[in-house]
């Protein structure tokens, strides 16, 4: 079975930047031996250009983002940045085409939900599940397509880009308080309070996979951010490492019982401890590989 990774590209940031870049080798080195490793491939700027608006791609190649526009990023734009992009929504195409190929997709990088059609957000750039979709669409799938949002904090962009399609189903379980300040609308919101422990975030998610489960979807991307962690920087919530993983078990059970393909992108994680980020990540596709390989 094979991963994609990004962790070969390098990245300067501001020291003391909250960006977890550490995460992406740490991640690749715990899967190390259990997967093959594959370097993320460039996405195809006509997938982009399938998804996204072509004005912003073609001042985004051109001329970067303004000032401005990185504040709202939350990271510098430089030519590396936008490497990583590229290759990173490459990652989440490539599993895709696996998915659909395999039963089984899996992208170490991506799950950059805060990506608008004509805008950066969120450490976003592009919104990689868009363009996948977008590609796969143009290559001839027509199944219903998930996309399972479990990151702490909602994937508003990706709910303005399916809005108005009613192939996609869009589910997004997150801190009800935490970023973004403005919340889109997706198909499936449950918003939760400030410090959810294990109980009360499985039981909302069983209810919201019931309600999903009725769409009956072919492909699902799963979004599995850990910064539902407890001691995380930026999720606010208060799972511990076993809730998280009894979190997937459900995921890929349900993946199962609908019958659908899975890919899994990987989602923020900004723990204080950098070890549990890694460690909760590299478990999620451990027990994706035992659950549905």
């Amino acid at each position: 079975m094979k991963a994609y990774t990004t962790y070969h590209l390098p990245l300067d940031l501001p020291e003391g930047h909250p960006f977890p870049l550490y995460k992406y080798r740490g991640v690749a080195e715990a899967l190390r031996g259990l997967l093959l490793l594959e370097p993320a491939p460039e996405v195809p700027k006509e997938a982009l250009f399938l998804a996204h608006d072509p004005l912003y791609l073609e001042r985004v190649f051109r001329e970067g983002l303004s000032r401005k526009e990185s504040l709202r990023l939350g990271l510098p734009f430089t030519p590396a940045f936008l490497r990583r992009a590229l290759h990173a929504a490459g990652g989440t195409l490539m599993a895709a085409l696996d998915a659909l190929e395999e039963g089984l997709g899996l992208n170490l990088a991506g799950g950059t939900h805060h990506a608008f059609p004509d805008r950066a957000e969120g450490y976003s750039l592009f919104n990689d599940v868009a363009v996948a979709v977008a590609w796969l669409r143009r290559r001839g799938f027509s199944g219903r397509v998930l996309v399972l949002d479990l990151d702490a904090h909602q994937g508003n962009g990706t709910a303005v880009f399916f809005g108005q399609d009613p192939t996609v189903y869009t589910l997004s379980l997150h801190g009800e308080r935490n970023y973004p300040l403005k919340k889109e609308r997706s198909d499936l919101d449950v918003g939760l309070p400030d410090g959810v422990g294990d109980g009360a975030y499985l039981r909302a998610l069983e209810e919201a996979l019931e309600k999903a489960g009725a769409f009956r979807p072919a492909l699902v991307f799963y979004n599995a951010g850990v910064d539902v962690l407890k001691g995380d920087r930026f999720g606010r919530l208060s799972l511990s490492l076993e809730g998280v993983a009894q979190r997937d078990l459900r995921v890929y059970r349900f993946v199962k019982e609908v019958g659908a393909a899975l890919v899994v992108v990987m989602g923020g994680g900004y723990n204080r401890d950098p070890r549990l980020t890694v460690e909760a990540h590299a478990a999620t596709y451990r027990l994706a590989l035992s659950s549905l390989a």
